[in-house]
């Protein structure tokens, strides 16, 4: 695990977290993954590689799904931060979350909540994409456990409802 620096190299960054601003004081250098484990204690986005190649720390930032383990909290000030937990609007999750347990898509859930905010950011992007879309859109989240099969299928479905009215 990376060292904390020094705090007396600490700045101030404001941004907005899961639709409310917040300020916190913090190295620029830290990594925004380390930044929203240790301190808002969102423990959804999970660290894997660490080096952007898995996509279990997947988060939107301004809309658009990042690795966190590679955006360094300078690059956050004054944006829009959106973890997993985000997704969830007033006690309910979010579309994808339920169609991928309808779907037996989850084993051992690591990936899943990196997948689901990919998935987001994609449907939120182009709403009803064709299955290479999705294929695409989810190329840099692995799952090491589950078939990826089911996991499309999932994202799919959300997006058949929606075109009906029936999802976000």
């Amino acid at each position: 695990m990376p060292r904390t620096p020094p705090a007396n190299t600490h700045r101030l960054i404001r941004f907005k977290l899961n639709g409310r601003w917040v300020k916190v004081r913090a190295h620029p250098a830290k990594p925004l993954l380390r930044l929203l484990r240790e301190e808002f204690d969102l423990i959804g986005s999970k660290p894997g590689c660490e080096a952007g190649e898995c996509g279990a720390c997947t988060v939107l930032l301004d809309g658009l799904p990042v690795t966190s383990c590679m955006v360094l909290t300078a690059q956050i000030d004054g944006k829009r931060v959106t973890t997993v937990e985000g997704l969830s609007r007033r006690g309910r999750v979010d579309p994808i979350v339920t169609a991928l347990v309808g779907e037996g898509a989850p084993q051992c859930g690591y990936c899943i909540p990196g997948i689901v905010v990919a998935a987001r950011g994609l449907l939120n992007d182009v709403p009803h994409p064709t299955r290479q879309m999705v294929h695409v859109g989810l190329s840099g989240n692995v799952c090491r456990c589950g078939g990826y099969s089911k996991i499309v299928d999932a994202i799919l479905k959300v997006s058949a409802r929606s075109a009906n009215g029936r999802a976000r």
